[in-house]
């Protein structure tokens, strides 16, 4: 599949690339897909909801009532869980969420989500780019120059870019990132992409492996 090479003007530069067959091209694994957005959805909870075991509650053990004859349960102390104040039956813990994926699914799924992208024509190639000094209305005029600025953007730089991060830091729909920090979530999260030259070739050389 081959598409063309803008400017940051958006001017057509003449000049096309070809998308690789094996990354751009394959058939989307959805199941791939959902175990990749899964993965990272679940390393983003913090895992710190914490409440308090009947041990760890502060009062007094004296025994409320007697053993038998009451007439209800043989609750004990007041931080039984059946007393307001008391502690919680089963309460969560603090914990980690994460889980690991085969390194080949998390390929399969890159894959499939820069799949769908390009047969949505959701892909925009412009020739590597930097700003002087950080501008979020330079940021803005490239957008509008390529057409997305209503769209929400995933513009992949091949190296972190201090720069163009910053000019695109107060932007709700636009988000900057490097190639190498690729990720199915960001991918499908994304309405259009706008990759460099040199993020491309860093892509395709890492889904390729």
């Amino acid at each position: 599949m081959e598409v063309s090479v803008f400017n940051i003007k958006g001017e057509d530069t003449g000049r096309k690339v070809v998308l690789s067959d094996s990354v751009f091209g394959i058939e989307p694994n959805d199941h791939a897909i959902y175990l990749d957005v899964r993965r990272y959805l679940a390393a983003q909870r913090q895992g710190t909801a914490k409440s308090k075991e009947r041990s760890e509650i502060s009062g007094s053990t004296r025994k409320l009532g007697r053993q038998k004859g009451g007439g209800g349960a043989r609750r004990g102390d007041i931080n039984s869980p059946l007393l307001v104040g008391g502690a919680r039956v089963f309460g969560p813990k603090p914990r980690n969420y994460s889980f690991k994926l085969n390194k080949k699914v998390t390929a399969l799924a890159r894959r499939s989500a820069l799949a769908y992208k390009a047969q949505e024509n959701a892909i925009v190639v412009v020739e590597d780019f930097t700003f002087e000094a950080p501008k979020t209305k330079s940021f803005l005029e490239v957008m509008n120059n390529l057409k997305v600025a209503d769209k929400k953007v995933l513009v992949l730089m091949p190296e972190a870019n201090k720069n163009v991060y910053l000019s695109a830091r107060n932007l709700q729909r636009a988000k900057v990132g490097r190639a190498a920090d690729l990720h199915t979530y960001g991918v499908l999260d994304a309405n259009v992409m706008v990759v460099t030259e040199s993020a491309l070739a860093q892509i395709e050389q890492v889904l390729n492996k």
